[in-house]
């Protein structure tokens, strides 16, 4: 079916987007709305998800993550693309997503975290924190959201993709 490698496209290119830039850009996330939704109408969901499924794991994805939004603990970026990701996979598999994705996030943050405490690979440091902006002269990012966790969802997506719907 066509509409699986084009989530996976999708799903590449978010995670690279979000990777590079920490951000995710709403172009992006509308297309990827654009196609669950075309998929649903049309009765072609890749992944067997039901109209019902879809919208609820599209609410959950949003309502969810908008807490963390407004505490400043995530971008707006990745709330948005949590619903539209929701409306792909549906309510079920979104919360196996967000539980590899959160542990990955986790690991990331700690291992950030050990790396400027003790500075035994600062460069490594430097790439999990993210890009610097060119006010800082090019060595500190200067806003908190270092965790691409849009891109971390995206790969447990692909993960699920591969290994969690044969079971």
């Amino acid at each position: 079916m066509l509409l699986t490698p084009t989530c996976f496209l999708w799903l590449l290119l978010v995670a690279v987007y979000d990777f590079r830039q920490r951000r995710v850009p709403n172009w992006l996330v509308l297309a990827g709305a654009a196609v669950a939704l075309a998929a649903l109408a049309f009765g072609a969901q890749p992944f067997g998800v039901t109209w019902s499924s879809a919208l609820w794991g599209a609410g959950a994805g949003f309502a969810f993550l908008l807490f963390f939004y407004v505490i400043r603990l995530m971008g707006a970026g990745d709330v948005k693309f949590a619903a539209v990701l929701g409306l792909w996979v549906g309510l079920s598999a979104l919360a196996q997503i967000w539980i590899v994705a959160s542990l990955v996030a986790a690991a990331h943050s700690l291992l950030w975290l050990a790396l400027r405490r003790w500075p035994l690979a600062p460069r490594l440091a430097l790439i999990l924190s993210g890009p610097a902006s060119a006010a800082s002269g090019g060595t500190t990012p200067t806003r908190a959201r270092f965790i691409p966790y849009a891109a971390y969802l995206s790969l447990a997506a692909v993960v699920w993709m591969a290994w969690g719907r044969q079971s």
